[in-house]
């Protein structure tokens, strides 16, 4: 890739990654500044539907395609591929200059509250504070929700809070979760045009 298209890409703030284990083999493409348009599958179609949410709330371009051992268990395709989409955000991010760095949403799904904050601060640090009361959601293990962002938050280097306030539907609590921190990712990436130059930090780095 040529200094000038390397130079663009970073303007269109877009990633590509493959990641290559002897569990999964994964490969996405992310488009910060997307339409919310999206191709994803992972073999874990409820993971799916879940990604599709992240990509139309946070208005993000995604194509995903993941491989894993299924047949021994869900565990190492759903925390890589939260791992691949943190790899995927801070490279499109690249130096970070010019973000808002940190951005909350709280979201309503008929019965259910969630609320989310994100911090794109260079340390990875995750809260999950949310109870489900079915161990699974359409094909997905539950308890692997909070894998998935901790992949996620370990490799984009954020701090990452989410909290369930109340819900009864499973379905609604794991769909408001992602919804919300869809929404805090966009503001946290979002531009200030007023600090186009800058870097969102006293330290003069993130």
């Amino acid at each position: 890739m040529t200094a000038k298209s390397k130079a663009k890409r970073a303007r269109r703030r877009i990633a590509a990654i493959e990641r290559n284990t002897t569990e999964t083999q994964i490969r996405a493409r992310l488009a910060l500044d997307g339409k919310g348009r999206y191709k994803v599958r992972t073999g874990v179609r409820f993971l799916d539907h879940m990604l599709e949410l992240v990509t139309k709330h946070g208005g993000f371009d995604l194509e995903l395609e993941a491989r894993g051992d299924l047949d021994v268990d869900q565990h190492h395709t759903v925390e890589d591929v939260g791992i691949v989409l943190g790899e995927c955000v801070k490279q499109a991010l690249g130096d970070k200059r010019g973000i808002n760095r940190a951005g909350y949403f709280i979201m309503p799904l008929d019965e259910t509250l969630a609320v989310a904050a994100v911090d794109l601060s260079g340390r990875p640090y995750l809260v999950c504070n949310a109870k489900f009361r079915q161990p699974k959601v359409g094909d997905l293990q539950t308890e692997l929700v909070e894998d998935f962002f901790h992949g996620f938050a370990t490799h984009v280097g954020a701090n990452v809070h989410l909290k369930l306030l109340y819900g009864r539907s499973t379905h609604h609590a794991v769909e408001a979760l992602f919804k919300t921190f869809a929404r805090a990712l966009k503001m946290a990436v979002a531009r200030d045009a007023r600090m186009k130059r800058e870097m969102p930090s006293t330290k003069g780095l993130l």
